[in-house]
């Protein structure tokens, strides 16, 4: 949010915090971001978890990600045009 949006640091965490539905603290718990990454089909990183194979793997968190944050991610818009998905390549 810093470089797409040009925001202070306060200001991105407060956004990023909003747009998930969480306190700006909630953001360095690791417990609570488990959840809310898991909830909100973002993945979980850094390990791919074999016990959950219904949940997003990594393309699909960042294209979650950048739909969730409302923020262009350039390896998703790339990604998407390759792949012919169209209106996807703008997320």
């Amino acid at each position: 949010m810093q470089m797409t949006r040009g925001m202070r640091l306060k200001e991105a965490k407060s956004y990023v915090a909003g747009k998930l539905g969480v306190s700006v603290a909630d953001l360095a718990d690791p417990i609570a971001m488990h959840d809310v990454r898991r909830d909100l089909g973002l993945g979980r990183i850094p390990v791919q978890e074999l016990t959950y194979p219904t949940h997003a793997g990594a393309m699909e968190a960042k294209f979650r990600i950048a739909e969730v944050l409302d923020v262009r991610i350039n390896s998703v818009a790339r990604f998407a045009t390759h792949a012919g998905l169209g209106a996807r390549a703008r997320a």
